[in-house]
């Protein structure tokens, strides 16, 4: 951790594009380990199921409405503009969009941190 402590990044602001399926954000060496980009996802589209390995993901939610399908169980949420969704490390999931104009949302993922690295 001490090598990371030395590293200085620069701040930045980023505008956002209102088109195409993806666009980065952030990923090393811009960040010491979060990568974040934004989603486009067009009407009848998803994102793909996959996980972030032992990333956790957050997601903020722009424009749009749609499911968030998330674990081994499937388990479906309701997500659209102005609504976040955590998912945890080693967890499967997927973002549909089930409405009828384009859902996008901007992820962060970054490496966990178990309890004793706290």
């Amino acid at each position: 951790m001490a090598d990371v402590e030395k590293m200085e990044k620069e701040p930045f602001v980023k505008e956002l594009i209102d088109s195409g399926e993806y666009q980065s954000i952030m990923k090393p060496p811009i960040t010491f380990g979060m990568r974040s980009g934004r989603v486009y996802l067009p009407v009848g589209t998803d994102c793909g199921e996959h996980t972030t390995g032992d990333c956790e993901e957050l997601l903020v939610f722009l424009i749009g409405k749609g499911i968030a399908i998330i674990g081994d169980n499937n388990r479906e949420f309701p997500i659209g503009a102005g609504k976040v969704t955590y998912i945890p490390p080693q967890t499967k999931h997927n973002i549909k969009n089930t409405s009828d104009e384009p859902l996008s949302y901007v992820f962060c993922v970054a490496p966990a941190i178990s309890d004793s690295e706290k």
